[in-house]
C-alpha cells in the first residue's frame, strides 16, 4: 500500500497532509497526483468524498511553488466549480494544503458583494477558485487577467454541463488560451463529457478509479413506503424514535425544502434549509449551525448541496427520490466517508416506484421498502411489500473519527443556471 511519501510531493506539502491526519492516499489521489506532476492533461472519474480536491490541489501547489511568479495581477491557476459552496470548500482545502507555501489564493462567487473580491484580485492572486458566472462578471470589469493561466481545473464538469454552464466555460477557456495544463474531473464519462474532453484537453490521460455510480460500502441503505402526503410525519417519527442528531435531507425543489423545514419546526425538531434562493450569508450560517449541532436537520436541494463537506455525517434521507439515478449516488456519498459508517434512507411514495427501479438498476441491487404501521401507503405499494412488524426504529450510531434530485428540465436555460452559480 502506497503512502503520500511515494507520490513525489514536496516536504512542505507532505507536512501539510500529515497535519491533517492523512497517511494513505485514496485511489484517485494515488493515480492522479503523479500524472499531474508530469505536466499531463487528465480526465478523471471522481465523485464527491473520494479525495479529488487533494488529487488536483496538491500537485497544483507543487507546480506553482517551483515556478517563477507571474505578474501580480495575473492568475496562474484557475479552478472552476459549478456552485458557490463547492468553490468555498475547494478554497479552504487549497489554503490548508498550501499553508507552508508562499502562494496567494482566493475564491470568487456570487451571492456576496463583488467589491471585496475585486480588491483581493487587484492585490495579486496566484490561485483563483471561481464559479463561471461570477468569473465572467469579473472579467467584464477587467478585474481578472487569465492570459497567464498555467493550470486550469474543471471540477465536477458533469454538473456544470447539467446546469447549463458550458457556454460560459467555453468563453473562459478562450481567455485562458495560452499554453496550459488542463485537469477535468467528472463523476460520469458521458458522451457529452467525452466531447468536452476533446475540446478542452490535449492528449489527456484517462483516470478511472472504478467508483462511478457506486455508493460507499460503508453505507447501509433502507427504504420506507409512504405516500407523499405523509412523508413529513414519517420523517419526524423516524427522527424522534431513532434519536437522530444530525440528518441531511434532500428535496427536489427549493419550495419543498422550505415547506419541509417549517413542518419539522412545528414538530419542535430543529431544522434549517439551504438552497439557491438563500443568500450566501444565510447558507453559510445554516451549514455552520448544522455542523455545530445547533440544528439537527439540514434540508437541501441537490444543487445547493454540492461541495458540502460534513465530517462524520451519520444519516442522509431522500425525502424526494431524484429524477436522475446517478444523483442518488451523489446524495448518499455524503455519508460513509473516509471509512466511517453511514446510513441512507429513502421515503418512497407510490408515484416514485419507477424512480426506485431506476436506482436499483443503476446499483444492480434491490432496495425493498418497508411498511411502517400507522402511515399512509397506497394499495399499489402495500400489495407489493409486507409490513415489518418486528423492526425497531433505527438507533443513533457512534462513529470513530476518520484519520449528488434534478429534474430533466432543471437549469436547461443557462440564464437561470447563472443565478445558481452566483
Amino acid at each position: 500500500m502506497s503512502t503520500f511519501n511515494d507520490l513525489g510531493l514536496s516536504p512542505s506539502l507532505l507536512r501539510a497532509v500529515e497535519e491533517q491526519g492523512y497517511q494513505t492516499p485514496t485511489p484517485i489521489q494515488e493515480q492522479a497526483i503523479p500524472v499531474i506532476l508530469q505536466g499531463k492533461d487528465i480526465i478523471a472519474s471522481a465523485q464527491t468524498g473520494t479525495g479529488k480536491t487533494a488529487a488536483f490541489a496538491l500537485p497544483l501547489l507543487q507546480h506553482l511553488s517551483g515556478q517563477p511568479s507571474a505578474p501580480s495581477r495575473c492568475i496562474r491557476a484557475l479552478i472552476l466549480t459549478p456552485t458557490r459552496e463547492l468553490a468555498a470548500q475547494v478554497a479552504d482545502s487549497v489554503a490548508i494544503y498550501g499553508k507552508h507555501a508562499s502562494l496567494r489564493s482566493t475564491a470568487a462567487f456570487g451571492g456576496v458583494n463583488i467589491g471585496p473580491q475585486i480588491d483581493r484580485l487587484r492585490r495579486g492572486v496566484d490561485i483563483l477558485i471561481a464559479t463561471p458566472g461570477r468569473l465572467l462578471d469579473l472579467a467584464n470589469q477587467r478585474a481578472v487577467d487569465l492570459s497567464k493561466v498555467e493550470i486550469l481545473v474543471l471540477d465536477e464538469a458533469d454538473r456544470m454541463l447539467d446546469m447549463g454552464f458550458i457556454p460560459d466555460v467555453r468563453r473562459i477557456v478562450k481567455q485562458a488560451a495560452g499554453r496550459r495544463q488542463t485537469l477535468m474531473f467528472s463523476a460520469t464519462f458521458s458522451a457529452e463529457i467525452r466531447q468536452l474532453t476533446k475540446e478542452f484537453l490535449r492528449e489527456p490521460v484517462c483516470i478511472d478509479t472504478g467508483t462511478r455510480n457506486t455508493p460507499p460500502d460503508a453505507v447501509e441503505q433502507l427504504a420506507y413506503a409512504v405516500e407523499a402526503s405523509d412523508k413529513a410525519r414519517m420523517l419526524g417519527h423516524l427522527i424522534r424514535e431513532g434519536s437522530w442528531k444530525q440528518v441531511l435531507v434532500f428535496t427536489r425543489t427549493k419550495h419543498g425544502a422550505d415547506r419541509l423545514t417549517q413542518k419539522l419546526e412545528r414538530e419542535r425538531i430543529a431544522a434549517t434549509a439551504i438552497h439557491g434562493n438563500k443568500s450566501q450569508g444565510a447558507r453559510t450560517r445554516a451549514l455552520s449551525d448544522f455542523k455545530r449541532g445547533n440544528v439537527s436537520v439540514l434540508v437541501a436541494t441537490d444543487i445547493a448541496s454540492r461541495g458540502l463537506d460534513i465530517d462524520q455525517l451519520p444519516l442522509v434521507v431522500n425525502f424526494d427520490l431524484p429524477y436522475v439515478p446517478e444523483d442518488y449516488v451523489h446524495r448518499i456519498g455524503r455519508t460513509g466517508r473516509a471509512g466511517a459508517k453511514g446510513r441512507a434512507v429513502l421515503l418512497v411514495s407510490s408515484d416514485e416506484r419507477h424512480l426506485l427501479r431506476g436506482i436499483e438498476r443503476l446499483l444492480n441491487r434491490a432496495i425493498k421498502p418497508e411498511i411502517v404501521p400507522g402511515f399512509t401507503v397506497s394499495p399499489r405499494m402495500s400489495n407489493n411489500y409486507e409490513p415489518q412488524q418486528q423492526r425497531r426504529p433505527m438507533p443513533p450510531r457512534r462513529h470513530a473519527m476518520p484519520p449528488r434530485g434534478r429534474h430533466p428540465h432543471q437549469h436547461r436555460n443557462p440564464r437561470f443556471a447563472r443565478a445558481e452559480s452566483h
